[in-house]
């Protein structure tokens, strides 16, 4: 399998096609295509994260360059650290995925993602470097987990402008991934009451049953403890979603409504403006309108957030599966500086998570599908334009489809809001039945 730039970076199984061989070349080509001498690579947790690690060291060496490790950090710390010192990036993740699956995330000098042509041109420059002959340079490296450790925690905590987290209690998942020692530092500085959950890594636990794509377990905790309010990070903690203290699940749309309609009532929210991404809820959409705060749509993906936020000079984005962009402080989604600034809006409110959630907007029933697909078309728009359409007749303006190819798993998905979850159950299982007759 050729492995190939998607939403997120490069993803692959690290146990047949993302090996470190083709990890060394992709670093070499990355090395090279930025035009940096220096690099810093951090990973999550996972098995093969030290040994891809040393494959990018080995790369950036390979192009002439030295490199810092930043060992086991969340990719926000990644990207912190390479604004605060203007030097590329790596961070050797697969996010969300099983433990089996890792990638590679590059970040430019200032912490920002990669866009579309400078990842063409690394995409080309990699394909060479594949096929030919390896050099055989010993890197450089650095080490320097302890100080981006301390850097990103203290970052963190001096965004909340010497306010505390004092009388809140609150339970972490830390997805047995890359937040097990940050989270619960920068919490406890700021004075809240921490009680941590699958904070264990082993290599292969990681996102598995817990973190933000199964929320069941911190659900529990945040009931059985008492506590105000949990939160959920994925693997490499660049996201975050919330359960409030009844054990109701909070999603990143609902986080950025909050978020939104406190900056507004501060005088804060640049423009009056946020930048979401097309799979955000209609019901967004709404309680915006009504505040009187502009929505601008992007592609899924928060590099597409970040360029509209740019763009445009904004100060908050996201997308709803909890990647969210503090622009004003940072550069990339991150899932504990999130988790920070909506506990912030929770102990300033008085208010519980809960009635703020209900307060912000009102969720429309939203189904998703995904079916699964040998190789991915190269569109999907023509072909199910037929059945989008007849499928918006039947909701006469009541509804939302979205149908789209994953960035990064061989996935199509099929989105359907509704006025009823009966009604978007059954459009999205007629639509996804359609994609598995058209490209299954």
């Amino acid at each position: 399998m050729r492995l190939r730039f998607g939403t997120d970076g490069i993803r692959g199984d690290a146990r047949t096609d993302l090996t470190a061989a083709s990890v060394r070349a992709l670093a070499q080509a990355g090395a090279e295509e930025l035009g940096m001498n220096a690099f810093a690579v951090g990973r999550d947790p996972r098995q093969s994260g030290a040994d891809l690690a040393a494959a990018v060291h080995a790369g950036v060496a390979d192009a002439g360059g030295t490199s810092t490790d930043l060992g086991v950090v969340p990719t926000p710390a990644v990207a912190r650290w390479c604004a605060e010192r203007q030097v590329a990036g790596a961070m050797i993740s697969a996010s969300h995925n099983p433990w089996h699956d890792n990638g590679v995330k590059f970040f430019a000098p200032g912490g920002t993602k990669l866009g579309d042509a400078v990842q063409d041109r690394i995409q080309a420059r990699f394909e060479e470097f594949l096929d030919g002959p390896q050099a055989l340079v010993s890197p450089k490296i650095t080490d320097a987990h302890a100080a981006a450790v301390e850097a990103h925690v203290a970052a963190v905590v001096t965004s909340l402008q010497g306010r505390r987290l004092g009388g809140l209690r609150v339970v972490v998942d830390a997805a047995n991934g890359a937040a097990f020692e940050v989270a619960p530092e920068a919490l406890r500085r700021l004075g809240a009451d921490v009680t941590l959950i699958h904070a264990t890594p082993t290599g292969t636990n990681i996102n598995a049953g817990c973190g933000s794509t199964h929320v069941e377990s911190l659900q529990e905790a945040v009931v059985e403890h008492g506590a105000h309010l949990g939160v959920a990070f994925d693997g490499d903690a660049d996201r975050v979603l919330a359960i409030d203290g009844t054990g109701g699940l909070v999603d990143g749309d609902q986080i950025i409504a909050m978020c939104a309609l406190d900056a507004k009532a501060r005088g804060t929210l640049v423009q009056d403006a946020v930048v979401v991404t097309v799979m955000t809820n209609l019901g967004f959409r709404r309680s915006m309108e009504a505040a009187g705060i502009e929505v601008i749509d992007t592609k899924v993906g928060d590099r597409y957030v970040l360029e509209a936020l740019d763009a445009r000079q904004l100060s908050l984005g996201g997308e709803q599966s909890g990647h969210v962009i503090f622009r004003e402080l940072a550069a990339t989604g991150d899932g504990l500086l999130t988790a920070v600034q909506l506990l912030d809006v929770v102990a300033r409110s008085g208010r519980s998570l809960a009635e703020l959630a209900t307060a912000a907007m009102t969720r429309l029933p939203q189904v998703l599908k995904n079916v699964r697909v040998a190789t991915q078309p190269a569109d999907v728009d023509g072909p199910m334009a037929p059945f989008v359409d007849a499928s918006l007749a039947r909701m006469a303006g009541r509804g939302r489809v979205l149908i789209r190819s994953s960035g990064t798993e061989p996935l199509i998905r099929v989105m359907v809001e509704a006025e009823t979850d009966a009604e978007a159950q059954m459009e999205a299982d007629g639509l996804a039945a359609a994609v598995d007759s058209v490209f299954g």
